[in-house]
């Protein structure tokens, strides 16, 4: 079973990406609003994205992949080929797989986030923590489910976090069997926008991923989840205006 890896990048940043094996086929999708010249790592399909936002380029990325399974990347993430390849093996013995979600280390040999000892299924309140790079589909099966990432979120976005956790759960809501497995399947340095947590515009961004998944009862689960992350919020009064979505 053949793997894709699609590093998601912006011009000036391609020469960062680092490919990490022979036996996986790579795709490039290059955002280029400055116009700069720059060429694609040796043995990988360049493909230039219109317009900004890392969630076009994902989209490209399904759209583009011709192998069975497809992993998304960012230039500054290094994939670990022994650990992608029990990942595969993991696809091979579950034909109804659509998503593996899996874990990543941070440049000091860390793990990213706390994560489950052991596999378990994903549903919509144990995925919301969801880092691209540690998701592997099967493609094809997405496009049948004609799922995507939603455009208006994520890094390039207005609301710049959340795009990973919406794809996860409306795949979830297509009715496509998504799991987590204990895999360290990547490192990634420690600092992302899915991190941030110290303004408004941060809480504001936060809330709206809430409501593009839970819809009427997102305050309730905003509430559930603010009481889990006071001190990130800022406390009482920036929980109470992160429940109202302000």
């Amino acid at each position: 079973m053949k793997l894709t890896v699609g590093f998601s990048t912006l011009a000036e940043r391609v020469s960062n990406i680092q490919l990490p094996s022979k036996d996986f086929d790579y795709l490039v999708l290059v955002q280029n609003p400055n116009q700069v010249s720059y060429s694609a790592p040796s043995g990988a399909k360049l493909i230039e994205v219109a317009g900004k936002g890392v969630a076009k380029s994902r989209n490209q990325a399904i759209q583009n992949c011709q192998t069975e399974l497809l992993i998304f990347g960012d230039d500054d993430v290094e994939f670990h080929p022994t650990e992608l390849a029990k990942a595969i093996a993991k696809f091979e013995a579950d034909p109804s797989l659509v998503l593996l979600l899996l874990a990543a280390k941070d440049e000091k040999g860390n793990a990213r986030k706390q994560y489950p000892a052991k596999e378990e299924r994903l549903n919509l309140l144990n995925s919301a923590r969801a880092a691209t790079y540690e998701m592997i589909v099967r493609a094809d099966l997405v496009r049948q489910l004609e799922v995507r990432f939603d455009e208006k979120f994520g890094a390039g976005a207005e609301n710049y976090l959340g795009d990973e956790y919406i794809f996860i759960a409306d795949l979830i809501r297509a009715g496509a069997k998504c799991e987590f497995a204990p895999l360290f399947i990547a490192t990634h340095p420690s600092d992302s926008s899915g991190e941030r947590w110290g303004s408004s515009q941060d809480r504001r961004a936060r809330a709206l991923v809430f409501d593009r998944v839970f819809s009427s009862l997102a305050p309730v689960v905003r509430l559930a989840f603010g009481l889990r992350r006071m001190k990130q919020l800022g406390g009482p009064k920036q929980l109470m205006l992160f429940v109202l979505g302000r």
